[in-house]
């Protein structure tokens, strides 16, 4: 008799977002794009990390919006909840409740030395709290709740996977296997996308010029004004090189959205100027994200149909949290 095939589990990856407002052009090409592109391949593990925002003061009216933002903007890139489990971090209480267990495995001296704590206490010196220099056990606890093999990291937390890992290896080194250790992710495509008033320093949504970043949900003629605006040198080639900052930002961005290589970019626009090639950039840059802004205004009147999402999300990953945190508490010696 012919035996079934079985079908092997997918391997699972997990990435979460703070709701700080709405993200940036770069924010989008360097890891959400790549989100919607890992569900097909991973069980995906996607949550707003509302925790983590309170290491900064928030109001509290604003703070609620911006998570609902948050959480719709994750749909409204094509983040499927029936495929994944899209959820908000503070709707299931076992991140703190592991945080706190992993926070006395995990050294006072490797916390001291995370550079995020270094760079944040100089931001906001006049609230250095606790939470700012624990918030890595928080983000270990995150992450090892749900036992992925991947974790998608951008060069700003590599530090973060790399303590997690450390604590996951300490603590399965006293228990046994209790935590899989997750590899670090690198997407197929993505991009570093830098400021279009200084290229020489990546895009963020906290530059005072607003003429530098690409907001998510900026229309499309302002988009495009940006574009036109951008800072670049004054040989008018199209073309990528060291000295070509601003420019090759440029070619960086139209490539990864319309999938042509630098030698196609520079072939398709040999001869043409730059305001010609940066309408160009503008034009498919706000074709890309037009869609996302419309699904994005739909999802944000519809806030039934967010919190049914976000609620059954919640209740997801709770019932994989729960098994984790279970298991590292029975380990320990907790009365269950």
């Amino acid at each position: 008799m012919c035996s079934e095939k079985t079908e092997q589990p997918r391997k699972r990856a997990l990435s979460c977002i703070q709701p700080s407002g709405i993200p940036t052009l770069g924010n989008y090409l360097g890891a959400l794009k790549n989100w919607v592109a890992m569900q097909e391949d991973f069980e995906g593990i996607f949550a707003v990390a509302d925790l983590h925002a309170i290491t900064v003061r928030q109001e509290p009216a604003k703070f609620r919006q911006q998570i609902y933002s948050a959480y719709a903007l994750l749909l409204a890139i094509g983040l499927d909840p029936q495929k994944s489990t899209v959820f908000i971090q503070s709707h299931v209480p076992q991140h703190t409740q592991l945080s706190w267990l992993l926070s006395c495995y995990t050294q006072f001296g490797e916390l001291s030395r995370m550079t995020q704590f270094k760079d944040k206490s100089a931001r906001h010196a006049d609230n250095i709290n606790a939470g700012l220099f624990t918030y890595p056990v928080l983000m270990a606890a995150d992450i090892l709740l749900y036992q992925p093999d991947f974790v998608p990291v951008g060069a700003d937390q590599k530090q973060h996977l790399e303590i997690a890992r450390d604590i996951a290896a300490r603590f399965n080194g006293l228990y046994g296997e209790v935590f899989r250790v997750p590899e670090p992710y690198i997407a197929k495509a993505g991009a570093k996308v830098m400021s279009l008033q200084d290229p020489e320093k990546k895009m963020s949504k906290s530059d005072e010029n607003v003429n530098a970043y690409i907001s998510m949900l900026d229309s499309r003629e302002e988009i495009i004004r940006k574009f036109k605006r951008a800072v670049t040198d004054s040989e008018a080639v199209v073309r990528v090189a060291p000295e070509k900052a601003g420019i090759s930002n440029l070619i960086g961005i139209y490539s990864v959205i319309t999938g042509k290589s630098t030698e196609e970019i520079e072939r398709e626009f040999d001869g043409c100027g730059y305001g010609t090639f940066k309408t160009a950039v503008g034009e498919v840059v706000a074709d890309e994200l037009a869609p996302i802004r419309e699904r994005y205004d739909q999802l944000m009147k519809d806030k039934a149909y967010l919190e049914e999402n976000f609620r059954q999300g919640a209740d997801r990953a709770a019932y994989m949290a729960t098994k984790t945190l279970r298991k590292a508490a029975k380990k320990i010696g907790f009365v269950l």
